[in-house]
């Protein structure tokens, strides 16, 4: 059971790090294309501080490279298939009918 348990902590990891809503508004305003901090807090409507924590959390991931050009650093997502996973998350809750988002444990409550 413990083997087992080890086994699937960089998913629980991968997923925990997507679970957030902020983060994951990044990862889906970064899949159009990379932008930097300022573009990222004017898209989203955050502040600064609050888009750079969770930028550090998606970079200490690996899901997120910063690019250097000058004073400035442009985010993109370091993994096109992030992308395919965000795609299939999507598949996978209209195939359910949104029942995820229903959950009474983990969706929106009523």
């Amino acid at each position: 059971m413990i083997a087992a348990q080890t086994r699937l902590q960089p998913a629980v990891a991968l997923f925990r790090s997507l679970a957030d809503p902020t983060r994951l508004s990044i990862v889906r305003r970064l899949a159009d294309s990379e932008a930097r901090v300022v573009d990222l807090v004017r898209d989203l409507e955050l502040p600064q501080s609050t888009v750079s924590t969770h930028l550090a959390c998606l970079r200490d991931c690996a899901l997120v490279n910063g690019r250097v050009e000058g004073r400035q650093i442009f985010y993109s997502l370091a993994r096109p298939e992030l992308l395919v996973l965000l795609s299939s998350a999507e598949g996978l809750l209209a195939a359910t009918g949104e029942q995820v988002a229903l959950c009474p444990r983990y969706g929106d409550p009523v």
